[in-house]
């Protein structure tokens, strides 16, 4: 059972599995009767069926809008976009894994689904079926669930038929996972001469002296690379595993024209800010004056508006202040209004309406009431118990009576709140009351004692806000969206005489950084989940997919008219399209040209190095300092070179004492080192811990690895996004 629940708490597949399963006890069928002309993709090659992607989705959404009500969250555009991809992640590796499943011949028995369920037979009893079962004391009934099973099972009803078909696909489901994981986990094996070369790797130690040069330290306008060396590099290492193209993509060039506030836009928002100060401090109607002018139109006198320094804990979401005007909110009467002043990227002013004056503890013994009756009960008992309590034994009292289950092992305690974070009755006792009063109070959930611990005075003010956000106006927006029409113009002037599309790319990054753009990097589009993330607009990121796509696009194609964002408009070229397998030559030669002058620095430097007998003598001729380092197998730090596997791994390969190395091209500079002394590991004949934290190192990584190569035979294409922009594709 531990390995069950360790897998369950790791698996987000596990979680949709049993939750769409369980979704059968609380909501009526999803309906399914849709029809599409299109699919949604391919797994191993065979369609995914839209009709059984939007059921999924249908599912998901539910699922994750069920979690977000219970959490007390709306359900967001966020979050819908999150739901969408879940779903599709989740039919994916459903399918895979079913394949899996029917090839180990691994099956769920109705015996297991029932027992999991009722939560009997070694299976935990799942927390929402067990909040869904309950009496009228709240206590789970194990009666009811049986009820309802038996009723979902044996009944004509088409929504119970549906619902008890759903419950117990996704049960099965989620069991077949868990028997999979766990064969998984017994794949992973490691022998004691495993966990003894961990051992040694981690404790023997050598001390070296080393020399060398960084290739950062090399300027690259240093190294000449000619096109031929270029071409040559290319020949020689396109056919390389870490060149290859391992998904069909295309990229597209692009670079932003911002649309940011002009320095007249700033001059008008600050003179509107003041001007609305003016007012504020005049008006008689607060809640009006913030429901009018602000932004955000959030309005209260209640205490639960009470604002606090940015970064205190207790601060709630939007109720802050920058910390550098705690001393002016505490200390600024009713009545006054303050700012303006910048909060993140919005300005604001803000009249003090009150202040909260104490963060305050306490400690308290509840004695729970549901009706009139027992609080009656209640409040007897607390009127007895009142004369025994005293500062010295109301620990004891809290252990013996409090139905406070949170706080009994803190006797009883509260500590550092604000008294919006209590209900209403429990607070003004605490705010009303000194230190060391001892009484009671009545609230919904019974009969309090308390016990008054602390008041500090904290003065925080509760705040009546207008909030504006500085934009561009419509004349500056128009002039961003008139320069960004030049730039097109002032490009295909260019490219309209260029033949070959890479030069076309190439000179459209050219004229923009001439002009004073920063190109970014290229968006990179798989060909089989078209995505773009760079971008808040969904449709400049559907835009620049259309483009990249269209049947009349190819390399340097240059979009006709800017993208708009809601910050930038966005002008973009095509790229080139890329085939699975060996490179372009094109579309690696900045990346090969990169690892060539790599190359050629370690050549340099190896050169430099070449003939010198000792460190001093390899030290003179590159004019460095020699430098130290301790130095595992394990952790191959050298020192202030960082990390050089490949230079520590020699260290370690049958060299002795006293003997220094050739020069030795690590990943980040080129170096030759001295074995000063070597410090074996302490003697030890039981590697045990070594070989169970290697164990659980391999029993942690077996899902993913196992995942990543099923990934890799079934080749997963997601269209939806084609599908959704009219897209045919080859």
């Amino acid at each position: 059972m531990a390995l069950i629940q360790k897998i369950r708490e790791k698996s987000w597949l596990l979680l949709i599995a049993i939750g769409l399963g369980l979704l059968g006890f609380i909501i009526s069928e999803v309906p399914q009767n849709n029809v599409y002309k299109f699919y949604a993709g391919e797994v191993f090659g065979k369609k995914v069926e839209m009709a059984d992607y939007e059921t999924k989705l249908q599912q998901v959404q539910l699922q994750d809008q069920q979690q977000l009500q219970q959490q007390g969250k709306p359900y967001t555009a966020e979050d819908e976009a999150n739901s969408v991809e879940k779903a599709w992640n989740t039919i994916v590796d459903e399918k895979i894994l079913q394949r899996e499943f029917e090839a180990l011949q691994l099956s769920v028995s109705d015996k297991e689904v029932d027992a999991y369920l009722l939560g009997v037979d070694g299976f935990k009893l799942d927390p929402k079926i067990e909040k869904q079962f309950t009496d009228s004391t709240g206590k789970f009934n194990r009666r009811l669930l049986e009820q309802r099973l038996n009723q979902m099972k044996t009944s004509k009803d088409a929504k119970d038929v549906q619902n008890w078909k759903q419950t117990e696909e996704g049960v099965k489901q989620a069991q077949l996972y868990n028997k999979y994981s766990q064969l998984l986990n017994l794949t992973a094996y490691v022998s004691t001469l495993e966990a003894e070369n961990a051992y040694v790797g981690q404790n023997e130690m050598k001390e070296v002296s080393f020399v060398g040069k960084k290739f950062t330290d090399i300027d690259d306008n240093e190294i000449h690379v000619s096109n031929d060396q270029l071409k040559k590099y290319y020949d020689e290492h396109k056919d390389e595993k870490k060149w290859a193209v391992v998904s069909p993509n295309r990229d597209v060039h692009y670079f932003e024209v911002p649309i940011r506030p002009s320095t007249e836009d700033v001059k008008a928002f600050n003179d509107e800010m003041n001007t609305l100060k003016n007012k504020f401090q005049k008006t008689k109607n607060d809640s009006l004056f913030v429901i009018a002018n602000s932004d955000i139109r959030l309005f209260s006198k209640d205490h639960r508006f009470t604002f606090l320094p940015e970064g205190n804990p207790k601060a709630q979401q939007g109720l802050t202040y920058p910390v550098a005007m705690d001393s002016i909110f505490k200390h600024a009467p009713v009545g006054t209004v303050v700012g303006p002043y910048q909060q993140g990227t919005d300005t604001r002013i803000a009249k003090v309406l009150d202040h909260n004056k104490y963060l305050l503890s306490c400690r308290h013994i509840l004695l729970a009431a549901t009706d009139s009756a027992s609080v009656k009960k209640q409040e007897k008992l607390a009127d007895s118990l009142i004369r025994l309590i005293n500062k010295d034994n109301f620990g004891e009292y809290v252990t013996k009576y409090s139905t406070d289950q949170g706080s009994i092992a803190k006797g009883g305690e509260y500590d550092d709140f604000l008294d919006y974070t209590m209900v209403p009755e429990f607070s003004k006792f605490c705010v009303d009351n000194p230190v060391g009063k001892i009484g009671w109070v009545k609230t919904q959930f019974g009969i309090h004692i308390i016990e008054v611990l602390k008041k500090e005075e904290v003065n925080y003010p509760i705040l009546a806000v207008v909030q504006k956000t500085l934009v561009p106006s419509e004349q500056t927006e128009n002039e961003a969206q008139n320069l960004a029409y030049d730039m097109i113009e002032k490009i295909d002037s260019k490219v309209s005489k260029i033949k070959e599309g890479w030069k076309k790319v190439a000179m459209f990054d050219t004229i923009a950084r001439k002009n004073n753009f920063m190109v970014a990097n290229p968006i990179t589009i798989y060909d089989y989940a078209p995505k773009v993330y760079n971008f808040t607009s969904q449709n400049v990121k559907d835009n620049i997919i259309k483009l990249a796509y269209d049947k009349d696009s190819e390399n340097g194609t240059l979009a006709s008219s800017p993208f708009k964002d809601p910050t930038a408009y966005v002008v973009c070229m095509v790229g080139s399209s890329r085939e699975k397998g060996t490179p372009n030559y094109e579309d690696v030669k900045e990346l090969m040209k990169r690892e060539l002058v790599k190359d050629l620095k370690s050549k340099r430097i190896a050169s430099q190095l070449q003939g010198a007998k000792t460190l001093e003598a390899a030290a003179q001729k590159i004019n460095q300092t020699i430098q130290t380092a301790n130095v595992t197998f394990a952790n191959p730090q050298l020192g202030s070179a960082g990390s050089e596997p490949k230079i520590v791994g020699a260290l370690f390969d049958k060299m002795k004492d006293g003997q220094m190395t050739a020069p030795i091209e690590g990943d980040f500079g080129t170096y030759v080192v001295r074995i000063n002394k070597t410090t074996k590991a302490p003697k030890t004949e039981n590697f045990e811990t070594q070989r169970q934290q290697l164990l659980s190192s391999e029993k942690n990584g077996t899902y993913n690895a196992a995942r990543a190569a099923l990934y890799k035979i079934a080749e997963p294409k997601d269209f939806r996004k084609f599908n959704q922009l009219g897209i045919i594709t080859k």
